[in-house]
């Protein structure tokens, strides 16, 4: 019974490891950077300023509801040209929005807007989006 009661943590969706993004560099061209660690999931987001990747993970204790435990999001953005200007990782401390590391050429990321909306729907995603079968 006592294992019953032990948080079970579940990893969902996808931002690449310190070492894979090692391989992408500012200046780098859209298609180095799919080869290094690969285009965004269905989770992630795809445009003409950038990729974003988001990764989520999830705390289950007993017969309780999973509930979102910590949110990353991986920005990368291109400039006019298509080569990378930034790369930013973003993640959560205390219910704020934090820098976790950053390759920039640029002040900030475009699409910020998107990385609050990201980040404030936190805890928001229901059992169901989170058990769905992604082998479909």
């Amino acid at each position: 019974s006592l294992a019953a009661c032990s948080p079970i943590y579940q990893n969902h969706a996808y931002v690449p490891s310190k070492e894979e993004l090692a391989a992408v560099q500012v200046g780098d061209a859209r298609e180095d950077v799919a080869a290094a660690i690969g285009r965004p999931s269905a989770q992630g987001l795809l445009n003409d300023d950038g990729w974003f990747y988001v990764q989520s993970r999830w705390k289950t204790v007993g017969g309780k509801a999973p509930q979102e435990v910590d949110r990353q999001v991986l920005a990368v953005s291109f400039d006019a040209n298509g080569k990378v200007a930034n790369v930013e990782l973003f993640g959560l401390e205390r219910g704020q929005v934090v820098t976790l590391s950053r390759r920039v050429t640029e002040s900030s990321v475009k699409g910020s807007s998107f990385l609050n909306q990201l980040f404030s729907n936190i805890g928001n995603m229901g059992a169901g989006q989170f058990l769905r079968d992604d082998n479909m």
